[in-house]
């Protein structure tokens, strides 16, 4: 598969068979401009969308999308999908209400987009989300978790593939951390456009990536 960085908590997830999956699509200048990255263009089979904040629930997006929301199982265009409950907060949504993890079964990998994780996951998280082969995760802080519960979740999920998101840029005026604070005295590889991926190429450890937002 290939999995193209757009901005914020947004990704294009492209598999060997063409499907086009959109991760959280923002609306451009929500929160009175605190998104500035450029609109969403490209083309989706599915748009997933974890809660219904602006900078994650666009449905402007073009192709035609089928829109996955909420939890339970399903299958949209061969992509098993499930989604998993937590909350948006450390106060069990009452800040800012529940968020869904996405665990989506691509080219026989699964890969979980976290959303607005506002919290540590609990062992009871993690078993409901099941494996975990590449995990978009956020780490800015504020909004959702930061960098240090961000390592707490990972050492729990145990993914091969780590792809951090929802950090602050020159185009995202959020009051949260910069990715450099997550990635700091870490191994990492930066890549510019497309990172592709698939069972053969899999790191054997743990690896994280840092996408240059493409927007």
């Amino acid at each position: 598969m290939k999995i193209l960085f757009l901005g914020h908590a947004a990704f294009l997830i492209t598999s060997e068979a063409g499907v086009r999956i959109i991760t959280d699509p923002y609306k451009p200048g929500c929160f009175d401009g605190g998104i500035k990255y450029e609109p969403i263009t490209e083309e989706a089979n599915i748009v997933s969308i974890s809660h219904e904040h602006d900078d994650h629930n666009e449905t402007a997006i073009a192709g035609d999308p089928s829109f996955v929301r909420g939890t339970g199982e399903k299958e949209v265009e061969g992509i098993k999908i499930k989604g998993v409950q937590v909350h948006h907060d450390e106060s069990g949504g009452k800040e800012r209400g529940v968020n869904t993890i996405y665990n989506m079964l691509i080219d026989g990998l699964n890969v979980v987009h976290l959303g607005d994780l506002g919290h540590a996951l609990s062992v009871e998280d993690a078993t409901k989300i099941g494996k975990v082969d590449i995990l978009l995760i956020p780490v800015g802080g504020y909004f959702t978790i930061g960098a240090k519960n961000a390592e707490t979740v990972i050492d729990i999920l145990k993914p091969k593939v780590v792809i951090p998101m929802h950090f602050k840029t020159d185009k995202c005026g959020f009051p949260i951390a910069p990715v450099e604070d997550f990635t700091k005295g870490k191994d990492i590889k930066k890549v510019e456009g497309e990172l592709e991926v698939s069972k053969q190429n899999l790191p054997p450890t743990t690896k994280i990536y840092v996408l240059a937002p493409t927007k």
